[in-house]
C-alpha cells in the first residue's frame, strides 16, 4: 500500500474518529446515559490487506483495495446491553456526514460460527486538493458478552490455522448460544432497573 493511500486512511480515520466521538456526546445529551465500555480502532496492516485480496484471487493494486477492501478502518464500539447495540447504530445512522453504504445484522442473523454483532459500512468524506473522496470503513458494535466471544474465537482462529475440528466449532457455537440468553436475561434485568430508576 502506498503512502499517498495510507494517508488518506489514516486521515478518514481521524475524521471517523471525531465523527464518532459527537455522535455519542449526542446520544447521551439525549437520553442522560453513556453505554460504551469501551472502543478500539485500527488500520489494517498491509500484509492483511494483500491477504484478503489474494484469497479473493485480486492482483494488489490501489482500485482493488478501495472497491473490496472495506475494512481497512474498523471501529469496535463495545455497550452493555442489547438494546444499547440499536440505539448506537440509531445515532450512528443519523450523522450528516457518514454515507451508509452496508447493514449487516449479525445478532438477528448469526453466522454459522456463532458470530454476533452489528456491522455499519460507511464512507468517509476526505477532501484533499480540493477535492472529495469517499473512503470506505467498518464499524462494529456489540456487546460485551459478544466481544467476548468474538476475542476466544479469533484466538481458536489463529491457533489452529486450518480448519477448527469440528468438536471445537460444536462447542464454541454452544458457548454462542450460551451468550445470547445471557445478553437476552442481562437486557430484561436492564428493563427492571430503568422501572426502579423512574420510580425514584
Amino acid at each position: 500500500m502506498s503512502k499517498n493511500i495510507f494517508y488518506k486512511y489514516e486521515y478518514a480515520k481521524d475524521i471517523l474518529e471525531t465523527e464518532l466521538h459527537i455522535r455519542l456526546k449526542e446520544f447521551e445529551r439525549k437520553s442522560g446515559y453513556l453505554p460504551v465500555e469501551h472502543i478500539k480502532s485500527r488500520i489494517k496492516s498491509e500484509s492483511s490487506i494483500n491477504s484478503k485480496l489474494e484469497k479473493k484471487n485480486l492482483e494488489v493494486t490501489t482500485e482493488n483495495i478501495f472497491n473490496n477492501v472495506d475494512d481497512v478502518i474498523g471501529f469496535r464500539i463495545v455497550v452493555s446491553f442489547i438494546s444499547d447495540v440499536y440505539d448506537i447504530v440509531k445515532e450512528i445512522t443519523n450523522s450528516k456526514i457518514l454515507y451508509i453504504k452496508e447493514k449487516r445484522d449479525y445478532i438477528l442473523e448469526p453466522k454459522d460460527s456463532g458470530y454476533s454483532s452489528y456491522h455499519l459500512k460507511v464512507l468517509v468524506p476526505i477532501n484533499i486538493e480540493e477535492k472529495e473522496e469517499l473512503i470506505p470503513a467498518e464499524i462494529q458494535i456489540r456487546t460485551v458478552a459478544m466481544d467476548f466471544w468474538a476475542s476466544l474465537d479469533h484466538k481458536i482462529r489463529y491457533k489452529f490455522k486450518e480448519d477448527i475440528p469440528e468438536d471445537v466449532q460444536k462447542e464454541m457455537y454452544s458457548y454462542a448460544n450460551d451468550i445470547r440468553k445471557l445478553d437476552q436475561r442481562m437486557y430484561e434485568l436492564n428493563i427492571v432497573m430503568n422501572k426502579y430508576d423512574e420510580k425514584m
